[in-house]
C-alpha cells in the first residue's frame, strides 16, 4: 500500500511530486512513484447541496417554505470535476495513509475535509503545512508532517463558516427575493460590506461643503525664507481673512518659540495579503481579486513568494535564516545594488518590528523566496517588485529627520511652521526611483491640514530664536471642507479588515484582525460578488452603489434586521470562528445562534410590505464629473438580461441564492419585461459545454436563456474599454475571439489586441 497525497490544485501536486518523487510516472490526473501517489482537487470538488436536495418543494421559491434549516447538511460533487473526485476515490483504495497537502489555511482544510467526508475515507491522515513551494521547503515539510487530528478545530471552523453562510444566504436571499419579486442576494459578509458602501455614500450625499479661508505668512530672517499658517479659529469670512493678511503683511515679527526634535521613520511592515491588495490598488489600480490571482501565481506557478493568503505582517524565529538566504539569492539580480547596501545585522530574532511569533498564527508575512524570478508577466513583475522592495527595506536603517517647529508672531498674530529636514534616507533609498509618497498625517490630523503645515526639505534648515523676522507677504487661500472620499477597493479592504471602524493606529488594527469582515482569502471574492450581483459599479477606481444596492440595504434595515447589515456583528462572528479554530469556542453553539438568526430574518421579512418595482431601477449617478469609463469584465454593472426598465437578475448573479427563481410561481421568463412584444435579440448558441441555451442581448450584456437552469455565461457590453457590438459577441461565442481591436488593459494601458473567450463557463474575456 502506498501513501496518497492530495494537493489542492494540479500545479501544487506536480511541485510536491518533483520534490519528493521525482521519478513518479505521470497518469494525467495523478502521479505515481515507489512510495507516493500524488493527486489533487481542482479547488472545491464538493459543495453543500441546494435546498431541493432536501425536498422537491424547494425547487420553487416560496416564502411559506422558509426557513430551510437542514438537520444534517448534504454534500454534492461539483458536476464539472466529478471525474477527478472518482480518481481520488479509486486511488484511496490503494492507500493506507493520506496526506492532506491542500493550501495551509482554513479553506484548504475545508476542501480536504469535504473530500474525506463525501468519499468516507477512513485512513489515518497526516498534514503538510508549509508556507512556500520551493523543493527544500516541501522536503522539509514532509520530514515534519503533523498528525491530521491537530487540525480538527480548524476543520470545525471551516465547516461552521460554510454552513453558516449557506443558512444566511439561502434563507435571506429567498425571503427577500420572494417578498419583493426581484432577485436579491443576501450574505453573512457581503451584506455588511454593502452597508459600509451605502453608509459612506449617504454621508457624502448629506455633506454640505463649507467655504473657509487660510492665511499663509511668508517670512524672512537673514538669508532664510519660510512659510507659516495662521493659528486661530477657522475663518469663514473672506473679508476678515483679507484684513488679517493686510494687518501682518510687511510688518516685523519675532520667533515666539522654536523647537527642534530628532525623529526616525522605520521601514513599513512586511505585507499581509490585505495590505498588499490595498497598496497594489493604490499604486497600480489592481482589483483585490487581480492582486490575489497574481500573488497566487507568484506562489504556486513561479514559486518566488511565500503563501500569500496570510493575515500576519510578521515572521517567526525560524524565518530569519531564510530571509538572509533570500537576501543572498537576490545578488546579481536587478536588486543587486540594494542587496549590497543591506545591513544583515538589522534582521534578527530580537527585532520585534519584524520577528514576532505571537502575531503569526497560520502563516508568516509574505516574503520572496530564494528562487530567482524569471518569465514573469508585466503585472506579476509589478507585484513581485512591491514584495521584494518591502522585504529589502527591512535590512535598512530608519530614515532620520530633524523636525523644526516654529511659532512666529506678527502684530500679536501667531503662525506655525513645521519643517522636516532630511538627515539620512535610510530604507527610503529603496524607493528613491519612485514618486514620493505624501507624508502620513499625524494622529488626529486631517491630511489637508498636515500637508499644508509640514514642509519636507533636503537642505539644512535653521533659524535664530533671538533675531527678528519680517513678514514679507501674507496670502489668503480659499478652501472648501471636503466630504469623506468614496471607497476604492483599497480603502474598502482597509475598512473590511477593521469591521468598518476608522482605525489609524496600527496596533489597534492588528487587534481587530480577528474580527474583520471575512478573511484575507475571501475579501476579494466578496467585492467581486457585489459587482456581479449588480449592487455596486466601478467608476474608475471608485466604488459606486447602484440603485439596486441602495434598495437592498434599505429593505433589510426596514425589515428590522439591522444586525444583518452590521459590520460589528459580522466581525464578532468572524472572531468566534477564529476561536473555534483555536479550540476556545464551541462550533455547536455558534451554529445554534446562526440558525436562530436565519429564522428571525425570515419572520421579519414575512411581515414586510412589498417594495415597488421601480425602487430597484435607475442609472447609478456618476460620482465624479468626467469620470473615466466604467470598468469591465468582473466589475460588471448589472444583469445582462435586464432590458430597459427590468429589475430581475439572471441566476448566476444570485450566488448563495443560487437558482434564478423568484416569487411563488417561481421563475422569470427568459426575456421577460423586454420592450413591447419584440422579445430578446438572439445572438447565437451558448458556448458553455452541454448547456444548449441561446445567447440573447440584454440592456447591459449578453446572457444565456438557460440562466434559470443555472448557466452563468455572460459577456458584458462594456469590456476592456469598448462597447461590444453584436457581431463581436457572435465572433466570441462562435470562434472564441474577435478581430484586432483597440483595447484598454486592466491597468489602464492602451493597446491593440484580440478579445478572447477565456472561460467558457462564465464568459470572462481576456486580451490576446
Amino acid at each position: 500500500m502506498k501513501t496518497l497525497i492530495i494537493a489542492e490544485k494540479p500545479d501544487m501536486g506536480r511541485n510536491i511530486a518533483a520534490a519528493i518523487e521525482p521519478k513518479a510516472k505521470n497518469y494525467r490526473s495523478y502521479l505515481e512513484g515507489e512510495q507516493y501517489i500524488i493527486t489533487w482537487a481542482i479547488g472545491h470538488l464538493i459543495g453543500l447541496a441546494e435546498p431541493e436536495a432536501y425536498d422537491d418543494k424547494y425547487k420553487k421559491w416560496n416564502i411559506n417554505d422558509l426557513p430551510i434549516i437542514p438537520d444534517q447538511f448534504k454534500l454534492v460533487p461539483n458536476a464539472r470535476t466529478i471525474d477527478q473526485l472518482k480518481v481520488i476515490g479509486e486511488l484511496a483504495k490503494r492507500s493506507d495513509l493520506l496526506v492532506n497537502s491542500c493550501d495551509a489555511g482554513r479553506e484548504g482544510q475545508h476542501i480536504f475535509s469535504l473530500i474525506q467526508r463525501h468519499l468516507q475515507l477512513g485512513q489515518p491522515v497526516k498534514r503538510l503545512w508549509i508556507s512556500d513551494l520551493t523543493p527544500e521547503t516541501i522536503r522539509k515539510g514532509f520530514q515534519e508532517l503533523k498528525d491530521g487530528s491537530e487540525y480538527e478545530n480548524l476543520t470545525k471552523a471551516a465547516r461552521a463558516r460554510s454552513e453558516a453562510d449557506w443558512l444566511i444566504g439561502m434563507n435571506g436571499s429567498r425571503a427577500f427575493t420572494t417578498k419583493h419579486n426581484v432577485l436579491l442576494s443576501v450574505g453573512r459578509v457581503q451584506t455588511p460590506v454593502l452597508a459600509l458602501i451605502y453608509d459612506r455614500q449617504k454621508t457624502i450625499e448629506a455633506f454640505s461643503s463649507l467655504k473657509f479661508f487660510e492665511v499663509e505668512g511668508h517670512f524672512t530672517q537673514n538669508e532664510v525664507a519660510y512659510k507659516g499658517m495662521w493659528q486661530g479659529d477657522r475663518l469663514t469670512d473672506g473679508a476678515k481673512a483679507e484684513a488679517l493678511a493686510a494687518k501682518v503683511k510687511g510688518k516685523p515679527g519675532r520667533v515666539a518659540s522654536y523647537e527642534v526634535k530628532d525623529t526616525k521613520e522605520y521601514p513599513n511592515k512586511l505585507y499581509d495579503l490585505t495590505l498588499l491588495q490595498r497598496e497594489a490598488n493604490g499604486k497600480y489600480a489592481f482589483s483585490a481579486k487581480k492582486t490575489l490571482d497574481i500573488a497566487q501565481a507568484l506562489y504556486e506557478k513561479h514559486k518566488v513568494i511565500s503563501y500569500p493568503r496570510t493575515n500576519s505582517n510578521y515572521v517567526t524565529e525560524q524565518n530569519i535564516p531564510e530571509m538572509h538566504k533570500t537576501l543572498s539569492a537576490l545578488q546579481g539580480t536587478s536588486y543587486d545594488e540594494w542587496v549590497k547596501g543591506a545591513n544583515r545585522n538589522l534582521v534578527h530574532k530580537g527585532n520585534k518590528f519584524i520577528c514576532n511569533p505571537s502575531k503569526v498564527e497560520d502563516h508568516h508575512a509574505i516574503l520572496p523566496t530564494n528562487r530567482k524570478a524569471s518569465g514573469l508577466s508585466a503585472d506579476e513583475a509589478k507585484l513581485y517588485d512591491l514584495i521584494v522592495r518591502r522585504f529589502l527595506s527591512q535590512f535598512y536603517p530608519a530614515a532620520e529627520y530633524k523636525v523644526h517647529t516654529v511659532f512666529t508672531e506678527v502684530e500679536e498674530e501667531s503662525f506655525k511652521t513645521t519643517v522636516k529636514e532630511l538627515l539620512s534616507l535610510g530604507w527610503k533609498v529603496i524607493y528613491g526611483d519612485q514618486k514620493k509618497d505624501k507624508a502620513k498625517p499625524a494622529k488626529g490630523k486631517g491630511k489637508e491640514d498636515e500637508e499644508e503645515e509640514e514642509i519636507e526639505v533636503n537642505e539644512p534648515f535653521s533659524i535664530s530664536p533671538t533675531d527678528g523676522v519680517l513678514c514679507s507677504d501674507a496670502v489668503v487661500k480659499e478652501k472648501d471642507t471636503q466630504p469623506p472620499k468614496h471607497y476604492t477597493e483599497g480603502t474598502l479592504l482597509k475598512a473590511m479588515e477593521s469591521a468598518g471602524k476608522q482605525i489609524e493606529d496600527e496596533e489597534l488594527r492588528d487587534a481587530m484582525k480577528d474580527s474583520g469582515l471575512g478573511t484575507p482569502a475571501t475579501r476579494a471574492a466578496t467585492i467581486e460578488r457585489l459587482k456581479n450581483v449588480g449592487y455596486v459599479e466601478m467608476q474608475g477606481k471608485k466604488i459606486a452603489i447602484t440603485q439596486k444596492g441602495r434598495t437592498a440595504i434599505e429593505l433589510i434595515r426596514g425589515a428590522g434586521i439591522e444586525l444583518l447589515t452590521s459590520p460589528e456583528m459580522t466581525g464578532q462572528w468572524e472572531r468566534r470562528l477564529n476561536e473555534i479554530a483555536r479550540g476556545t469556542a464551541a462550533d455547536g453553539q455558534f451554529m445554534e445562534n446562526v440558525k436562530r438568526f436565519a429564522s428571525m430574518i425570515v419572520e421579519k421579512v414575512r411581515v414586510q410590505s412589498r417594495a415597488s418595482k421601480t425602487s430597484f431601477e435607475g442609472e447609478t449617478p456618476s460620482i465624479k464629473a468626467g469620470a473615466k469609463g466604467r470598468s469591465s469584465g468582473s466589475a460588471a454593472k448589472a444583469s445582462p438580461d435586464k432590458p430597459a426598465g427590468a429589475s430581475r437578475k439572471r441566476s448566476g448573479a444570485g450566488g448563495s441564492a443560487s437558482a434564478g427563481t423568484t416569487a411563488g410561481a417561481g421563475r422569470p421568463k427568459a426575456g421577460a419585461e423586454t420592450a413591447a412584444d419584440t422579445g430578446p435579440k438572439i445572438i447565437g448558441a451558448c458556448p458553455r459545454p452541454g448547456c444548449g441555451g441561446t445567447i440573447f442581448m440584454g440592456r447591459k450584456g449578453y446572457g444565456c436563456s438557460h440562466y434559470k437552469e443555472g448557466c452563468k455565461f455572460v459577456i458584458w457590453k462594456e469590456n476592456h474599454g469598448r462597447t461590444l457590438t453584436d457581431a463581436q459577441v457572435k465572433a466570441l461565442i462562435e470562434k472564441g475571439r474577435t478581430g484586432k481591436l483597440k483595447l484598454t488593459a486592466e491597468d489602464g494601458a492602451l493597446l491593440e489586441g484580440k478579445l478572447v473567450l477565456a472561460n467558457m463557463d462564465t464568459g470572462q474575456l481576456s486580451i490576446e
